[in-house]
């Protein structure tokens, strides 16, 4: 490839474009004199729209021709949903930088304007997280729970068509799609805890591309890779991935920072849910050592009877 052109992999929705270009526009505005170029590359998660994530498996659901294309040299970066990387990159990547991390809770949308506390046991409620469903009937065993699949485009036009009631989805992806209005109601993380380093962009690279880490470097938010590393080391701690109901909230005021994770039983009746504060630079540590806490209080038993059904 040309030393003046950058090559960018990644999916070819409207959110995983809007990541891309935003991507494209940062190098763009740091480095004027390169060349940027978008190239879209569909992953298994495109394709398989028929079956639930959950029975998919999450491992590089959405990731992984994509990182395949950037082994190969076929682009030079990849951008992601930092939620949907798996903590563990395959061998000779690695995540080069971020974004400035956007909004980190889940929105809960509803055709007719009602709250999640004005929904009954008529209502459907879609979402296609176990993470989403098992905080949901912590919340109100009574709620009805169905499945959806597709983008936020295609999950909206169900709902309107009458697959369900209310959906609940990231808020990153409504608001940077412009969708703000759809939104009924921001949730509070008391009331369910978002994903793992949820609302963040991740920019994966090879790893000994010295000149690709100079360029990301100009455009990487701190904040959001110190907050999202420690949410990651979480995660892995736990062993748990996009389809398993671990959740993690994390924020930061001065130097410290306070992240909270969770485990849940997918019918809701186990609730594991602890915090910690620290300075900021401890935070994959106490990330580490929080995970270790969950696992010990039971939540090493909720993570194995659902890997095991």
């Amino acid at each position: 490839m040309s030393n003046n052109t950058i090559k960018i992999g990644t999916r070819g929705s409207k959110l995983a474009l809007w990541q891309a270009n935003t991507v494209k526009a940062a190098i763009a505005t740091a480095f004027p004199d390169l060349t940027v170029e978008i190239v879209i590359i569909k992953t298994k998660g495109d394709i398989i729209l028929d079956v639930s994530l959950s029975k998919i498996g999450d491992k590089g659901l959405f990731t992984k021709e994509i990182e395949t294309a950037l082994i190969n040299g076929d682009v030079d970066l990849a951008v992601h949903s930092l939620k949907d990387l798996p903590t563990e990159l395959p061998e000779g990547l690695c995540i080069g930088g971020m974004l400035p991390r956007g909004e980190v809770r889940d929105v809960f949308i509803s055709k007719d304007g009602r709250k999640l506390s004005e929904m009954t046991a008529n209502d459907r409620i879609a979402t296609s997280s176990l993470r989403r469903k098992a905080q949901l009937l912590a919340y109100n065993p009574n709620l009805n729970i169905v499945d959806i699949r597709g983008n936020v485009d295609t999950r909206l036009k169900k709902m309107k068509e009458g697959h369900c009631d209310a959906l609940l989805m990231a808020g990153a992806g409504i608001i940077r799609l412009g969708y703000e209005d759809y939104i009924t109601e921001l949730l509070d993380p008391k009331v369910v805890l978002p994903a793992v380093s949820q609302g963040a962009v991740a920019i994966e690279i090879r790893d000994e591309d010295e000149r690709i880490q100079r360029i990301i470097d100009a455009v990487s938010d701190e904040q959001t890779w110190n907050t999202t590393m420690a949410e990651r080391w979480l995660l892995r701690t736990l062993e748990g991935g996009c389809q398993v109901p671990v959740a993690c909230y994390s924020t930061v005021e001065s130097d410290q920072l306070s992240l909270t994770g969770l485990v849940a039983s997918i019918d809701g009746k186990q609730v594991i849910r602890k915090s910690v504060s620290c300075p900021i630079d401890e935070g994959s540590e106490k990330a580490i050592e929080l995970a270790e806490a969950i696992l010990a209080e039971g939540g090493k038993e909720i993570l194995d009877q659902i890997r095991t059904e």
